[in-house]
């Protein structure tokens, strides 16, 4: 983790943290999670929270297989599915998006340890690849932050990394290998971050299609569509 330049830092934090339903269910799964709102219910005799989740994914399948994932974990209470869509790139990432409500154990959330250290979240939480990615506001000066992102680790029992910032005296967000990847669902980021680790896109190329699905352990139509579908959103955002 790197220092800041400067107060009223924005960052995007990519984190785990244990015991935590959704981190477990997008790591053994190609879907990917959004978390929304997480309110507090009281109850006898213990008190609980229910959130609002999107789960999605490229296919219904992975869709299906993420929330299995959620129902078999032991830190997850009943789904209650809300919609299903498909084609809604607003709503989530995915082709296939499913909208559900959940409670459960308020002691596993790593909201409150974020906001007691100056982070307040600012954007739906997007969970892929057994990881959270938080865009957060940090309410202390310069100095503070990293100290704070380690009282974070240290409090959550979590791994914490900057992964973007954007600072008042910068004129756009820095992110890690200058591309922003947010549009894209998981298979397709790991298809274009291992294509861009491999060398894929140099000149001459490093690695073949045919190599690269080899080492993936998929074929290369597959490989082909990610890269295509990830370069097209990447080169068109919008």
């Amino acid at each position: 983790m790197s220092q800041t330049d400067s107060a009223g830092a924005r960052l995007t934090l990519d984190l785990w943290h244990p015991n935590c339903w959704a981190i477990e269910a997008t790591d053994r799964t190609d879907g990917g999670i959004l978390a929304h709102t997480v309110q507090q219910t009281v109850q006898s005799p213990t008190a609980s929270v229910n959130g609002v989740f999107t789960a999605y994914g490229a296919t219904k399948s992975d869709v299906e297989n993420c929330l299995d994932a959620v129902r078999a974990s032991p830190y997850a209470g009943e789904i209650q599915e809300l919609q299903a869509r498909i084609g809604h790139k607003r709503d989530a990432p995915g082709t296939v998006v499913r909208q559900f409500l959940l409670e459960y154990d308020p002691d596993e959330l790593v909201c409150p340890t974020l906001l007691e250290h100056g982070f307040v979240h600012s954007a739906p939480v997007r969970i892929e690849d057994g990881r959270e990615r938080w865009q957060v506001s940090f309410t202390g000066e310069r100095p503070e932050i990293q100290s704070a992102l380690d009282a974070v680790e240290a409090d959550a029992d979590a791994d914490v990394s900057v992964e973007s910032i954007v600072t008042p005296d910068s004129d756009s967000e820095r992110s890690v290998g200058g591309l922003r990847t947010d549009s894209l669902t998981p298979a397709q980021r790991r298809a274009f971050e291992a294509a861009r680790e491999a060398g894929y896109y140099q000149w001459p190329r490093g690695i073949s299609v045919r190599e690269l699905a080899a080492q993936m352990d998929i074929s290369k139509t597959t490989l082909l569509e990610h890269l295509r579908t990830a370069e097209s959103k990447l080169l068109d955002p919008e």
